[in-house]
């Protein structure tokens, strides 16, 4: 829906409460999709493994080797996106990404594929709660406060196999994911001992993407504190939780963000504000300027992995 559109609606007071029960089963309970490729459709050898959470949740995996290679990078992936990507160009789940023009399907593989002829073995995992690792916590996505289990799960995972556990270790984390890890991070430094770096795609704060949202669809004013405030009775928390913001002080590991600058689904001013409280003395933050989608966020890498290639190739 543009923001025309948007402007000129004028929204029942059913539409309204039908709006709002969405928004709330969104926070309730993750949206599976489905996963419509793997890295043999790009011509790669791989393994669909499992790896063990902190708290057992078993997570589904595909390890995708890279002959004579010690260095390995760990992928996870945004909320209600899977280790394949999203299939924003089908019904239904376009309809999650058609505001703000995201009707486009996202496709994580080919980041697999560019990482593998770069010279990386790659392990790249659903969350708890997506594609077709095991639900847990009652199926909600708290973007951190569980999935932090699933990040420290993955690096152990890599530590105790007996093929990659004397691998350089790099971090691929995006928006949901990477709010995890960085929730890991705080939650759990010691586990991120010997990281040689993170590379974090468009992490940001539940409250400007849920306002902002609102404001796209043209909503009355109010309508984000009413979600707010069904959201925090349906889940026992706030959306604020889950921001990444001050938790970000505890990232010490080499930091490259990369982040559509006027993403119309949140705020230039969180992306910097999570920036500036990294505490790695290096760190990079990346503008992507031409778009306001944030789903070519998503794709840059596939389109343009030479900056964050540079970035992994520095300190691995």
């Amino acid at each position: 829906m543009s923001e025309a559109v948007a402007d000129t609606k004028i929204w029942t007071q059913k539409e309204i409460a039908e709006t709002i029960d969405r928004f709330v089963a969104g926070y309730r309970t993750a949206a599976r999709s489905p996963i419509l490729k793997n890295p043999g459709d790009y011509g790669l050898a791989y393994e669909d493994v499992w790896i063990p959470a902190l708290d057992g949740v078993p997570l589904e995996a595909w390890l995708v080797p890279c002959e004579g290679s010690d260095k390995l990078v760990i992928a996870n992936h945004p909320k209600n996106f899977n280790r394949y990507g999203f299939a924003s160009h089908l019904d239904p789940w376009k309809q999650f990404g058609a505001i703000g023009g995201n009707d486009f399907e996202v496709d994580f593989v080919r980041d697999i594929k560019i990482l593998h002829d770069a010279g990386y073995n790659v392990l790249t995992y659903d969350m708890r709660n997506h594609g077709h690792s095991g639900a847990a916590n009652g199926g909600i996505p708290t973007a951190g406060i569980y999935e932090y289990r699933d990040v420290v799960g993955s690096i152990e995972y890599a530590r105790t196999h007996p093929r990659l556990r004397d691998m350089a270790i790099g971090l691929f984390s995006r928006c949901f994911g990477a709010n995890s890890t960085i929730a890991a991070m705080a939650r759990m430094p010691d586990a991120f001992t010997g990281i040689k770096c993170l590379v974090a795609c468009q992490p940001l704060s539940p409250r400007h993407f849920l306002e902002r949202t609102i404001e796209l669809l043209g909503l009355p004013d109010g309508t984000a504190a009413e979600i707010e405030r069904q959201v925090s009775l349906a889940i026992s928390f706030t959306l604020d939780q889950f921001s990444p913001v001050s938790r970000a002080e505890h990232v010490t590991v080499p930091t490259f963000i990369y982040q559509v600058r006027n993403d119309v689904m949140t705020r230039e001013s969180d992306v910097q504000a999570i920036f500036d409280n990294v505490a790695a003395k290096k760190k990079r933050l990346h503008w992507i300027e031409g778009s306001t989608r944030r789903w070519d966020g998503y794709n840059y890498f596939s389109a343009n992995p030479a900056p964050m290639l540079e970035w992994f190739d520095e300190y691995m």
